[in-house]
């Protein structure tokens, strides 16, 4: 059988695959058929309809018109909408014969080799020309029209020969030497790090066209943004900050603290605004404990809850209540709210200029309230929904869409399925270090995979951790030079294009279902889940197990 080179092409008319068609059905096995070939040279764009390769015969190249097309007045003509239109088959196949010739002679793949025969012609597949048809520009066995369909194949080799010139044929190497110069012989390899740029930016895209939802914000001061994990929520409360910032239409521009509770998104919320013009970076972006720190409030015992959830928010408040008119804010922004605890509330509302006035705009996702706090802003905020997963997959959606607060619409183009690996928690980090291996044979690139723990730490961090303090520990996920180590706790609103998520818990702790919601939504193009089934079915249910392939995998606890 013929090569197709594609196999299956897609024809913009009916007569370029009618005539294809005919030609795969007739050609010998060693003969080439090329559709759809495109070059752009020093003097203009060609495009071959279609191109034949022949061993010891010649080249051709086919100009296909369908429709009626006919000769008149010493040009041709086909009818358009209704009305007759002038076109130049033979000069568009003469033209892109030459083309293609002077690019396989010059390209080094062809060396030495000397000229061999190169030939034109036009099929018309639903048009009629007389035997006698007869015109300057092209032999009447170049031409060939609806009722020599049947015989193309054929009449394409004595159009090859009719039109050699005396040029010699192709031999066998010389046709496999032309379809690796016109097809790209220097091939690169499937770049899976490519194809998640591609849909980071497709996310990009459609998160900006989300950002209309800022416009109905415009004459609401106390507004509650929730969505699920993927819904953009990030970007949106990056957005709010720098509108607020600016100013827009009849707002004067603002001063603007932009907060959210962990150190990592900390420093991915620096990192966007550091970015941006001057005016437009808010008055302060941090974490609630650097804001206190800012106002004068002491730094404590990461392990010491009652300084975190009561001195601390107690003494800020007082701090608030002293801050001079300058220092105190127009609105304030925070992502990832459901962090805050009940207590924080009290020196963000002291610290706006306004308690009753005064903006507040807060994103949420409450099923990612994997710490024990429960608290409210004490206000009343006007709530509007986002129901659109932009940033993972559908297959990474599909598997924690169960675990989601309501349901969401996939819009984050496809990826590969993702994949469960059945292991004992006390043998979860070895299956997992073996995971990543996996990732990076397949060609992730480090700086695109991440390992997550919903247990104890894996070794990695635990060593990252010591050798940093907390903040440069945080700056080495930004740093793109390594597969990075974390734990779900400290990674809601990051994320990274592959994930394993190591399931490392024999025993079922509070908000392990957020937790494994959480972890499973870190991944925006491939993710591995590695743990005890038993564990999945009992913390995430049998419809997410089901979807991650272990509803029927025997525990292994």
């Amino acid at each position: 059988m013929v090569r197709l080179i594609p196999e299956e092409p897609a024809f913009t008319t009916a007569s370029e695959q009618a005539a294809w068609e005919t030609l795969r059905d007739g050609l010998g096995e060693h003969d080439v058929l090329i559709a759809n070939l495109r070059l752009t040279d020093d003097v203009k764009d060609h495009e071959a309809d279609l191109v034949v390769l022949m061993p010891e015969i010649g080249v051709l190249v086919l100009e296909v018109k369908g429709g009626s097309v006919w000769f008149a007045d010493n040009a041709w003509w086909i009818k358009r909408r209704g009305r007759d239109c002038e076109i130049h088959p033979v000069r568009q196949a003469r033209e892109s014969k030459y083309a293609l010739r002077t690019y396989v002679e010059r390209s080094p793949l062809w060396g030495s080799r000397k000229r061999i025969a190169w030939s034109h012609g036009v099929v018309t597949p639903y048009a009629d020309f007389g035997d006698d048809f007869s015109v300057p520009e092209l032999p009447r066995w170049a031409l060939h029209d609806r009722a020599e369909m049947e015989t193309l194949a054929g009449r394409v080799r004595q159009n090859g020969w009719g039109l050699a010139h005396g040029q010699r044929a192709p031999s066998y190497d010389d046709v496999e030497a032309i379809v690796d110069i016109l097809t790209g012989r220097l091939a690169t390899d499937h770049d899976i790090n490519s194809e998640a740029q591609d849909r980071q930016a497709a996310a990009d895209r459609l998160t900006q066209e989300q950002a209309g939802i800022l416009q109905v914000t415009r004459l609401l001061n106390r507004v509650e943004v929730r969505g699920g994990a993927g819904s953009g929520k990030t970007i949106l409360a990056l957005q709010q900050a720098k509108q607020l910032t600016r100013g827009r239409g009849d707002r004067p521009a603002q001063r603007v603290a932009l907060l959210c509770y962990s150190i990592g998104l900390a420093e991915h919320l620096k990192r966007e605004v550091s970015s941006w013009h001057r005016k437009d970076r808010p008055a302060f972006v941090g974490t609630f404990a650097e804001l206190g720190r800012l106002w004068g409030a002491p730094d404590g015992d990461r392990t010491d809850s009652a300084f975190w959830e009561s001195e601390l928010p107690r003494m800020m408040a007082g701090l608030a209540e002293e801050l001079p008119a300058r220092e105190r804010f127009d609105a304030v922004v925070i992502d990832e709210s459901q962090d805050f605890a009940g207590t924080w509330w009290t020196p963000i509302m002291k610290g706006l200029r306004d308690e009753d006035a005064s903006g507040l705009y807060v994103y949420s996702d409450e099923n990612q309230r994997i710490f024990a706090r429960f608290g409210r802003p004490p206000v009343s905020l006007v709530p509007l929904v986002l129901d659109h997963n932009l940033r993972n997959t559908r297959q990474i959606h599909e598997a924690f869409g169960p675990l989601a607060p309501s349901r969401m619409y996939a819009r984050g183009g496809e990826g590969p399925s993702v994949r469960f690996i059945a292991s004992r928690p006390g043998e979860a980090l070895d299956a997992a270090d073996d995971a990543i291996d996996a990732l990076l044979d397949a060609g992730w690139r480090p700086e695109n995979v991440m390992l997550l723990t919903t247990g104890h730490r894996h070794p990695i961090q635990v060593e990252r951790t010591a050798f940093h303090d907390q903040e440069g520990y945080w700056k080495t996920f930004f740093a793109a030079e390594d597969v990075f180590y974390g734990h779900v706790l400290g990674c809601k609103g990051l994320e990274r294009p592959a994930v394993v998520l190591c399931l490392n818990e024999s025993e079922i702790r509070e908000r392990a279902r957020e937790r494994l919601y959480v972890g499973m939504s870190r991944a925006t193009d491939e993710l591995v889940v590695v743990g005890d089934p038993e564990w999945v079915r009992t913390v995430g249910g049998h419809e997410v197990a089901r979807r991650l392939g272990c509803a029927d995998v025997s525990g292994m606890s």
